[in-house]
């Protein structure tokens, strides 16, 4: 009987982590992948993919780590989409990639109405300038 539990907990689990591989794809808004700037994630796909199409690779960037594992990386700011198909053609997937700064490495100066953006990772320099409010 002890076995036979285990069995079925371990069968559990895999489903699981099927279940979990392919809906971590879809990040943390539903629809949108957010990824920081020059930083990566991985996608795990439960089938393999054949083509993979990003619509604008000045701000994001994907590679082909093996036939289901894509890596996705936050090129500049900005969004963009990514497409991945299957040797049929059909899309595995069709979601917009958002790409922004790791907010909790920053630290934002405010001098009157201009304002600047220290990106600290691990030293300090100067990410972005404007005036106004944030």
């Amino acid at each position: 009987m002890h076995r036979r539990t285990l069995a079925v907990i371990g069968t559990l689990v895999c489903a699981a982590a099927s279940v979990f591989a392919s809906s971590a794809v879809l990040a943390d808004d539903g629809d949108i992948l957010r990824v920081y700037m020059n930083s990566a994630r991985i996608l795990k796909l439960d089938r393999p993919v054949s083509k993979v199409i990003i619509g604008n690779s000045d701000v994001a960037d994907a590679t082909v780590a093996d036939a289901r594992t894509i890596v996705v990386t936050g090129r500049s700011y900005g969004s963009t989409n990514i497409v991945l198909l299957d040797s049929d053609g059909n899309a595995l997937l069709d979601e917009r990639i958002v790409v922004s700064i790791d907010e909790s490495n920053t630290v934002r100066v405010f001098k009157s109405t201009a304002r600047t953006v220290l990106s600290c990772t691990p030293n300090c320099e100067q990410h972005a300038q404007g005036s106004g409010t944030p």
